[in-house]
């Protein structure tokens, strides 16, 4: 699960993503709104944490104008402003939560975790039903069966949150590839993985559809 960070304090942005990343998530870090703002065009973000006095464009600003383009990637204000006008400025420009500076990490998990199971989920269910007795865990990011934990690799799982993503259609090989591999990897060693992750689960909850890609069924 991706998410960006714009923070132009570099020792509090690196805090925040080590983190982060240590209870399981993806983070990439930005300290320029337009460096961000790229970023967000050109990747699937499922979360955007956003200091408000940055380089460029105020966090206000970007998220007010990603608002008005139609991206509706849930967002946390993270700044010192406490003003009760800065507050509601926040929310006007489409945020869904705020935290004041400083804070505790905890609490940064808390809020971060309330967010995405009332974005990733329509309900306030821990779990995300799948085909074949599947399941998976929206913030510990774990998939079942028959409440049984399948052991998968941080690869596998950014597979499985991207299918679900995309439930209902079908993922192509190369959208697996911009997604999971920034760095992009050959369509022949994707399938090698997505073949590895099938053999773990089931054939039936990750269905091949011939020359256009994979798919979980919705």
């Amino acid at each position: 699960m991706k998410i960006l960070i714009l923070e132009d304090e570099r020792a509090l942005a690196e805090s925040m993503a080590e983190f982060l990343e240590d209870v399981g998530y993806e983070v990439s870090m930005f300290s320029h709104s337009e460096d961000a703002l790229n970023a967000i065009y050109e990747h699937s973000f499922e979360l955007l944490l956003l200091d408000v006095k940055v380089h460029g464009q105020s966090g206000f600003e970007m998220l007010k104008e990603l608002r008005e383009q139609g991206n509706n990637i849930p967002a946390i204000f993270v700044t010192s402003l406490t003003d009760i006008g800065d507050l509601t400025q926040g929310y006007k420009s489409g945020c869904c939560d705020y935290i004041r500076k400083p804070f505790e990490l905890a609490e940064l998990q808390f809020r971060v975790e309330n967010v995405i199971k009332s974005q990733y989920a329509a309900t306030d269910k821990e779990l995300i039903e799948l085909p074949e007795g599947f399941s998976y865990g929206i913030t510990k990011f774990k998939l079942f069966q028959d409440e049984n934990e399948i052991s998968l690799t941080k690869t596998e799982v950014k597979m499985i949150e991207l299918l679900i993503k995309h439930r209902g259609s079908v993922v192509s090989l190369e959208l697996f590839s911009d997604e999971i591999w920034s760095h992009g990897v050959l369509e022949a060693n994707v399938r090698v993985q997505i073949n590895q992750l099938r053999k773990k689960t089931h054939s039936n909850l990750i269905r091949n559809v011939r020359g256009l890609g994979y798919t979980i069924d919705s």
